[in-house]
């Protein structure tokens, strides 16, 4: 029986554009390529995520490999992209709802150290009994630990635990671990109707 409903954050609850991020502080279309891979999917950004950097070092390691010119754009890409939070359409109902039903609702995610200044501002963050997040523990989804981690910290059991995340092999970890997984594609009614297969007490989309 499902008590649990755990989310990932960006993607499921939050939109993470690189696209949009760029746009917003008027990135050239011909620097897109280059900022793309140098910040978002840079070691820099996975050390972030395990907690090993700071968003400011990080900041400041890939500016020193990028044109002067897009020094700037590193660091506000690194340290401002969530300004303003754009919210995944949809997941706030499904989780305020939730929550009036009774079920636990936890947060595991992959996130840097500044997390915890932003999470507030993300609007359904006030229906969370708990949150865990990898730079703070020093383990990344989809290590198998950072789940087990999360039912020890908060006291569940992981066949009571609901899982959805929007990358496939997070979704294995928590499968291997005993949790239910649902992969998110950016649809909350998708995610509803997962839920009412898994027994889960939630209205059905429309």
């Amino acid at each position: 029986m499902i008590k649990n409903i755990v989310f990932d954050m960006g993607q499921v609850l939050i939109r993470f554009d690189t696209d949009v991020f760029m746009d917003r502080i008027g990135v050239a279309a011909e620097d897109k390529p280059l900022l793309r891979r140098e910040v978002f999917q840079s070691v820099e950004w996975s050390r972030m995520d395990r907690g090993s950097l700071t968003d400011e070092e990080a900041a400041a390691i890939i500016r020193a490999r990028v044109p002067e010119r897009l020094g700037d754009a590193v660091y506000k890409l690194v340290t401002f992209w969530d300004r303003p939070i754009l919210e995944i359409p949809g997941m706030y109902e499904l989780v305020e709802e939730l929550k009036a039903n009774g079920y636990g609702i936890y947060l595991l995610s992959n996130a840097s150290l500044r997390q915890h200044e932003y999470w507030p501002r993300i609007p359904c963050s006030r229906f969370f009994d708990g949150t865990l997040i990898s730079s703070d523990v020093k383990l990344v989804k989809p290590q198998p630990e950072i789940f087990l981690l999360l039912c020890m910290q908060f006291g569940l059991r992981a066949e009571e635990c609901f899982f959805v995340d929007d990358a496939t092999l997070n979704c294995e970890a928590a499968h291997l671990v005993g949790m239910t997984p649902a992969v998110f594609h950016g649809d909350a009614d998708e995610i509803r109707q997962k839920l009412i297969a898994a027994g889960v007490n939630v209205k059905a989309p429309g």
